[in-house]
């Protein structure tokens, strides 16, 4: 097979690999895509998408259980309702194939040049791949690294019969009655609210003292508050000790050993770099742990090699991923650009949702820095009362001299869609006063923002 030789190597097609394939096309760049997968990667096709599809069909299948059970203030009432599973997978599975179609229609009308198959380096500027059609041989003067992670297995829950990932999670054709998470990280706890509101009843696995560790008690709190109403057992400072008869082996903190009965286990104990099996091991690759080093440009130990996404670390976020890699082709056009990880949001699609950007308030004061915090709860919000869900609150974080905006926080119903106005406030520098001046319009959800704008002020006008 003839030798391609390229500007722009991009090993791995998923959320930063396929953004970055897009502009250094538009850009003029001449690239090549190796994907041994569909393009998309686990954000879009055993991950970010078909669980946020679940969640939503589980959403809606619990709305109408209550509803038949006439739990509904709204006055609604319907017959019992059924589940098929199956054609929920299949619906979701729909959603995944537009998407995939559309990656790959977008790669080629920037004349990126896609090649599916398994890539192997040889040394940093030349990667060999097996392909369909024979070994294929490619040349570069830049590569990116883009190839992701996959889900971290336990040695004494290796996946396999009942012990399941969260892809296989996404796939299953019916609920399981009894299901045990392994892991209260977002992951575990989306999944795992899902499959409650489908029926099954779940117990989540925690071995350290908080679900969301990630979040402060504050804002993890409405969280608890909904899963006890779901009938979810949450189990912290819990290890999970290995498969025993017909369920799972856990100890707590104080030494007492039971067995939970589960017909699944999902382990959710976070993801692994992908980061062996292509041949790294020829390249002089600076590592932080299992990670790849960048600096602020993606840059790696090696010259003309680059890495983004979940590869290099934390946060493993797709979005984080797209920006690093919109980046990584400017920079290979010539152009002028760091990587500024400040105001990168952080979402977390459990019931009621989290978003938070920027500096929590105990980030903030460790880092010796003085403070104004206030909060905005939607039992206050017009909106959020018409919607039937008033859980929850939007939170400022902002220096206490000049009243630039460090952090915001939400929970509640929907809150994910306000990280663009989140990351954006702090994307310009926002500053207490530049919120509450903005009109917001009425009635909506983001008016909470506002208002705890307003009352970090001292003048908070709804409240």
């Amino acid at each position: 097979m003839k030798e391609i030789a390229c500007k722009l190597l991009i090993i791995g097609a998923g959320p930063g690999g396929y953004v970055c394939a897009i502009r250094a096309g538009q850009l003029g760049i001449d690239t090549v895509v190796v994907e041994a997968a569909k393009p998309g990667g686990t954000c879009l096709n055993i991950g970010c998408i078909p669980s946020k599809a679940l969640i939503h069909a589980a959403e809606e299948f619990h709305k109408v259980c209550q509803f038949a059970a006439g739990g509904s203030p709204l006055g609604i009432g319907l017959d019992a309702p059924r589940l098929d599973l199956i054609e929920t997978m299949r619906w979701k599975d729909g959603i995944v194939g537009r998407l995939n179609s559309g990656v790959t229609g977008l790669m080629r009308k920037a004349k990126v040049k896609i090649v599916q198959g398994s890539a192997r380096f040889r040394d940093g500027k030349t990667v060999e791949v097996e392909t369909e059609t024979g070994l294929q041989v490619i040349k570069a003067e830049n590569v990116l690294i883009a190839t992701g992670s996959e889900p971290a297995a336990l040695p004494h829950l290796p996946f396999g019969g009942k012990v399941i990932s969260s892809t296989e999670a996404l796939s299953l054709t019916e609920p399981p009655q009894q299901l045990v998470v392994v892991g209260g990280g977002y992951i575990g706890l989306e999944l795992g609210t899902a499959y409650a509101k489908l029926g099954s009843q779940v117990t989540v696995v925690e071995a350290v003292s908080q679900v969301l560790p990630q979040f402060d008690a504050d804002l993890v709190k409405p969280v608890l508050k909904r899963l006890e109403a779901l009938g979810v057992t949450v189990l912290t400072d819990t290890k999970a000790n290995g498969l025993s008869g017909d369920g799972i082996a856990i100890e707590t903190a104080m030494g007492a050993e039971k067995v939970l009965a589960a017909d699944r286990i999902l382990v959710a104990v976070g993801r692994r770099p992908r980061i062996s099996g292509w041949g790294i091991e020829e390249l002089d690759l600076d590592r932080s742990g299992p990670f790849l080093t960048i600096d602020d440009q993606c840059r790696t130990s090696m010259r003309g090699i680059f890495a983004i996404g979940d590869v290099t670390g934390e946060p493993m976020l797709a979005h984080r991923a797209m920006a690093q890699g919109e980046m990584v082709a400017e920079l290979v056009a010539g152009q002028k650009r760091r990587w500024d990880k400040r105001a990168i949001p952080a979402a977390c699609f459990t019931d009621p949702e989290i978003v938070a950007v920027g500096l929590l308030p105990d980030e903030a004061r460790r880092q010796g820095i003085d403070i104004r915090t206030a909060h905005f709860p939607f039992t206050a919000n017009g909106r959020a009362m018409t919607q039937g869900d008033e859980e929850g609150f939007v939170r400022v974080v902002a220096r206490a001299d000049n009243h630039l905006v460090l952090g915001l926080q939400a929970v509640g119903f929907g809150v994910s869609e306000l990280s663009s106005t989140f990351t954006l406030a702090l994307e310009m520098g926002a500053r207490l006063e530049d919120i509450a001046h903005t009109i917001h319009a009425h009635p909506t959800r983001g008016e909470a923002l506002q208002e705890a704008a307003l009352k970090a002020l001292g003048h908070a006008i709804h409240i």
